[in-house]
């Protein structure tokens, strides 16, 4: 029998990418296969993401798009998973009407058994709510990329005022540190040569499970595994980087030397209210202590502007932090309202036109900040992955400086062809605003 055709669509952040390749690893195992032509499969699984208004709006807008497929192709199916879909599962079911199923955060492993049920002659199923499920374990990676990322945890245990990810994602659980272990190995064995551990709060790996921080550990593990050429963290809250997680970042050579580590804001009044364990004092103690035991460490954080309550001083303290920090890479979200989140009742809330001057403001600023600490790199040579070809001669890769997808790219000029995934010596001969250009050396 002809296995049936299934196409998923992912929305939103590198965790569901993930989610979405357990869903795939699920249903080959089963009678399906996965195609990469919406107008040719028989179910669409659209893994959608509601963490803010923008990515809400994304999330809607693909679903109704996805819907012609159903009159147009050959779709017999639409089923809903992700963050979105467990928010919202009812109120999707009953408003658009092509959605046949709902598959919430925590029941991704039954997947091919809604689609069973749904080719059996059910429809308007949900299967949501299961929200501290442990991580799918024994399904093997479908994706081979030279980059890939790793969920090390799910959940958070934070409850930031502004955040509905708790409510979506469930408490945090950790992985065990051999099972991480053994898909890095399975994924290296297949070629890749970059990991990006990422969870909703990394920093907090282990600490449910060994009753300790454990990344620290699981980085000098993972360090061991031969052929395993970068190690990238995203993704770690600011309140427990330990001085033993400092240690293994410097001493660990696979372990690039980049964190991301969001920090919201540096008023202390403002962190309070956004539940943040954390201080201002904090904040620039910890990155004076990354700087001086990492001097080469490349600092990324996000902020949030508009918080309730933000007032002009507020929002100028920030200003003048990152002024004076100078953030290697930087980014601005405004505050989003989200119902169901104790922010979403707060008094003063900020309108959405100040909410938008003040990120332009603090963008335009980082625009000059990354500008200049970029002009510092020419004549510096640096090892970069290649990603891709650009154009004839010139192709595009990225230095240990810049995350996939979030950060800058290094545009370079070769005489000779490269490959995808490959290790090169980039020469900086020039740069933009965020991005590098460069030669290859010998």
């Amino acid at each position: 029998m002809d296995k049936k055709r299934v196409s998923i669509v992912t929305l939103g952040c590198s965790k569901n990418e993930i989610d979405s390749e357990l869903m795939m690893g699920v249903l080959k195992e089963t009678n399906y296969c996965i195609s990469n032509s919406l107008e040719d499969s028989e179910v669409i699984i659209i893994n959608t993401c509601g963490f803010i208004k923008d990515a809400k709006k994304e999330s809607i807008d693909t679903i109704w798009e996805i819907t012609r497929y159903k009159r147009e192709g050959l779709c017999k199916y639409i089923i809903l998973a992700g963050c979105l879909a467990e928010r919202y599962s009812r109120e999707l079911l009953e408003e658009i009407e092509e959605i046949d199923g709902i598959i919430g955060t925590g029941n991704i492993k039954y997947i091919a058994e809604i689609i069973n049920r749904l080719e059996k002659g059910e429809n308007k199923i949900t299967l949501s709510g299961n929200i501290d499920e442990e991580y799918l374990e024994g399904i093997n990676r479908q994706s081979f990329r030279p980059t890939e990322y790793v969920k090390i945890s799910e959940g958070c245990n934070n409850y930031c005022t502004y955040c509905i990810i708790p409510r979506l994602r469930g408490k945090h659980r950790s992985r065990r540190m051999e099972d991480i272990i053994g898909e890095v190995e399975y994924l290296v064995d297949n070629g890749v040569k970059e990991i990006i551990l990422i969870g909703q709060n990394t920093t907090d790996y282990g600490i449910d499970l060994y009753g300790e921080y454990k990344l620290h550990e699981l980085l000098d593990n993972l360090n061991r595994i031969e052929r395993l050429k970068w190690i990238r963290l995203l993704y770690l809250y600011p309140d427990n980087i330990t001085s033993k997680l400092i240690y293994s970042i410097k001493n660990n050579d696979k372990v690039v030397k980049y964190l991301d580590m969001p920090l919201q804001h540096v008023n202390n009044q403002i962190l309070e209210k956004m539940n943040r364990r954390t201080s201002k004092e904090d904040i620039k103690s910890l990155i004076l202590v990354l700087r001086k035991e990492i001097p080469n460490i490349i600092l990324r954080t996000t902020f949030i502007v508009g918080f309730p309550g933000e007032s002009n001083y507020n929002f100028n303290e920030l200003y003048n932090f990152i002024e004076n920090t100078n953030f290697d890479k930087l980014g601005v979200f405004t505050y989003s309202r989200e119902e169901g989140t104790p922010a979403n009742d707060f008094n003063n809330q900020i309108d959405e036109r100040t909410k938008k001057y003040r990120r332009n403001r603090i963008m335009e600023l980082q625009q000059t900040i990354s500008y200049t600490l970029n002009k510092k790199k020419i004549g510096n040579v640096y090892e970069a992955i290649v990603e891709g070809m650009y154009k004839d001669g010139m192709y595009i890769g990225r230095t240990y400086m810049d995350s996939p997808e979030i950060d800058g790219i290094l545009y370079i000029n070769s005489n000779n062809p490269l490959e995808m995934g490959q290790f090169v010596n980039v020469l900086i001969t020039d740069c933009l605003e965020y991005d590098l250009i460069g030669e290859i050396v010998e």
